[in-house]
């Protein structure tokens, strides 16, 4: 996988950890913090109702009931606000609290209602109890008002239901002035025994027991406490936050998940590149056998590769340029001696100058003056500062060309030579420049052949390339030497005689300057057949 897939892998993976992670953390907090509020609430609404409830069944007033608001909303952190059902303020726990009272909360008021539920005996409710909620409306009576007189005398009071529901009133002290109605006062006088006659005359125990239900609320209603309504909270109340903790949990997870794949794809990076720096530091040392050790197949190891093609190139350049200059020290040193040791003998008398002598060292001194020459050419070329003169030439004329001068020595050589140019052929180069290449290919192709061998000259057009061949019936080139062909100075005569080739600069020059024109060079060569040397150049229309 290349590095920018191996980055984006990275980062949609630490992007989905930390999304799912969050939304999961999200959801389980709120989902958890929910249910923690919403049962806190019921909890602390349970306990504010509940209290409420018995302190109005304790005291049969609210009178007072202040202090416990107060102590409800300190105790449940709850704002209470609490008014009876025609709409009177008992308390309020801003205002208790010595703060301006906020406006009520968009939750509707809970219900507190005081009044005690009377409770009928299970079974068939029988005529009995008939005197018996008489009796509970007479004795509820007695003990509100007992209770009322208590609580407005300062007096601690507390109520336990009986077996009837009714409030059975304890105080720290009798004040003295409560007034308690005779317990032994008929309950049955008056009104209220008129309105228990319709429900005694019910048929099924559910609906009698119903009826003396709702007997005992309506002739207890005037004398209980009024239900409260009470509200908690306020308007624009924040809802409780997110605990941080796990967030920041998570968070941190996150954040180590992200710093520990950095340092792996850090890791990763950094390794190779270090030595790439140190490989290049080497280098530009000298030390030109540095390599770096490659391994997959992204863009580090691709610039890994690359740095060891550079190497090899820069290696094979300086490894090529001390050849060449071991090839031009040898390729000049015997001939200067030669000359040095002839002119010594001249100048000391111990030879003659005869004309064959002087034409002798005239021809040496030629000959280091052509490889003086092609080097120049060569450099000029690869540099790409060799002056070229382009025109339109035609193959058919530039091989004649070449034919007539070289005829003397095919002739000398015993080499039929001949031209082979069915149809023109023309193409955009430099004449003086092809005329060197073929020159240097066709004296290697000469020297090559026996005598009663032939060369042949070619060239023909193969759609938008003219094709150019200079084959010989010599005596072929070994497989293992066709790569060095065009190598500088290099020759297939070992000893380098003089009478097996020329400089062994002519190929390097002859592929130099094809490449100039957009040409190629190719040689194919069986040992004992022969060579054949095909030119490639873009032919004009």
């Amino acid at each position: 996988m290349s590095l920018r897939l191996r980055v984006l892998a990275l980062l949609a993976l630490i992007a989905l950890t930390a999304t799912g992670a969050t939304a999961w953390l999200t959801l389980r907090q709120a989902t958890s913090q929910v249910k923690e509020s919403v049962a806190a609430d019921r909890e602390d609404v349970s306990r504010i109702t509940e209290a409420l409830q018995e302190y109005g069944f304790a005291h049969g007033t609210w009178e007072g009931v202040s202090p416990t608001v107060r102590a409800l909303a300190k105790d449940t952190g709850q704002r209470i606000r609490v008014v009876t059902d025609n709409d009177v303020l008992l308390a309020d726990s801003d205002a208790l609290a010595g703060r301006s009272p906020r406006a009520a909360g968009g939750q509707p008021p809970v219900l507190v209602d005081p009044r005690p539920r009377l409770r009928i005996p299970a079974g068939p409710v029988r005529r009995a109890s008939v005197k018996r909620t008489v009796t509970a409306i007479a004795e509820y009576r007695s003990a509100l008002t007992q209770a009322g007189c208590l609580t407005r005398a300062g007096a601690t009071v507390t109520a336990r239901p009986d077996a009837l529901g009714i409030p059975r009133i304890t105080a720290d002290r009798n004040p003295g002035n409560c007034v308690t109605p005779d317990p032994g006062a008929d309950p049955r006088a008056g009104e209220d025994n008129e309105a228990l006659v319709p429900c005694a005359e019910e048929s099924t125990d559910g609906r009698f027991t119903a009826c003396l239900r709702r007997v005992f609320a309506e002739r207890t209603a005037t004398l209980a406490p009024p239900r409260l309504e009470v509200g908690l909270g306020f308007r624009g109340e924040a809802p409780a936050g997110l605990a941080a903790a796990p967030t920041v949990a998570v968070a941190a997870g996150v954040a180590l998940v992200a710093v520990l794949g950095a340092l792996l794809l850090s890791r990763a990076v950094l390794r190779p590149v270090r030595a790439l720096t140190s490989a290049a530091r080497g280098l530009g040392e000298g030390e030109l056998a540095r390599r770096v050790p490659v391994s997959g197949r992204d863009e580090i190891a691709e610039l890994g590769r690359a740095f060891n093609r550079m190497a090899e190139s820069l290696q094979s350049a300086e490894e090529r340029q001390r050849r060449l200059t071991g090839d031009i020290a040898h390729e000049l040193r015997t001939p200067l001696a030669n000359l040095r040791g002839y002119l010594e003998a001249l100048r000391d008398g111990v030879v003659d100058p005869s004309p064959e002598l002087l034409d002798s060292l005239h021809e040496e001194a030629m000959l280091q003056q052509r490889i003086v020459d092609d080097l120049q050419d060569l450099a000029l070329a690869e540099a790409g500062a060799l002056t070229y003169h382009r025109a339109e030439v035609g193959l058919g004329d530039l091989l004649e060309t070449a034919r007539t001068a070289h005829a003397a020595q095919a002739e000398a050589a015993g080499v039929a030579l001949r031209t082979r140019v069915p149809h023109p052929v023309r193409v955009h180069a430099d004449a003086d420049r092809l005329r060197q290449v073929v020159g240097n290919l066709l004296g290697n192709a000469l020297r090559a052949t026996p005598p009663g061998g032939t060369v042949i000259l070619s060239a023909e057009r193969h759609g938008a390339r003219a094709v150019l061949r200079v084959a010989d019936t010599g005596t072929g080139i070994p497989a293992e030497q066709l790569p060095h062909l065009f190598d500088r100075f290099w020759r297939a005569d070992a000893a380098r005689g003089r009478q097996t080739g020329g400089s062994g600069l002519g190929l390097s020059i002859a592929r130099q300057i094809v490449a100039d024109h957009g040409g190629t060079v190719e040689v194919e060569s069986t040992v004992g057949a022969g060579t054949t040397f095909t030119v490639t150049l873009a032919a004009t229309p």
